[in-house]
């Protein structure tokens, strides 16, 4: 299973439109794809204590657990992906070991693009996993609407689904 993790909290996102063309592009492949919207199951802040009790968080890390591969989809705000995917990824924590994880950023601007680095070295650091080095950075003019309208990110995108599914097949040995 392929873990989609949206995790924009605003209601037009456009990192939400990345994730939810990265659930197309794997139900076209045939893949067993499982989306988690942050903005639809809402986790509590991480507190280090209880709030791994929370029954979003226990559920967000049963999937992590059980993915193949996880494509983390979000916004960025002041040179950073947003906190609620920092916090998604504390309130699973080692749930991640050894994932392949594959990224996608959506900015307002052109200036943002290493926002990616410091949740990827986390993620290769703390939990050894093997990020995808195809990253996805959209700005504002990909998008019309609620559609992703520009070509190169979409060929990118079904690049970095592709990759991301072949790497954790190759280590699933399938």
């Amino acid at each position: 299973m392929i873990l989609i993790i949206s995790s924009s909290l605003h209601p037009t996102s456009r990192s939400r439109i990345l994730a939810r063309t990265c659930v197309e592009h794997l139900t076209a492949l045939q893949r067993k794809v499982e989306l988690f919207d942050l903005a639809e199951s809402t986790l509590p802040l991480c507190d280090g204590s209880t709030a791994y009790g929370d029954p979003n968080a226990k559920r967000l890390g049963e999937l992590v657990e059980s993915a193949d591969a996880i494509l983390m989809a979000s916004p960025i705000y002041n040179y950073d992906v947003n906190a609620a995917a920092k916090n998604a990824v504390e309130l699973t924590g080692r749930a991640w070991t050894g994932k392949v994880v594959g990224l996608m950023l959506a900015a307002g601007g052109q200036t943002s693009y290493m926002s990616a680095m410091g949740l990827a070295n986390s993620l290769m650091l703390d939990f050894r996993c093997l990020v995808v080095p195809r990253f996805i950075y959209a700005t504002g003019d990909c998008f019309e609407g609620d559609f992703l309208t520009d070509e190169t990110i979409q060929e990118r995108l079904e690049l970095l689904v592709t990759e991301t599914t072949r790497i954790a097949d190759a280590l699933r040995g399938s």
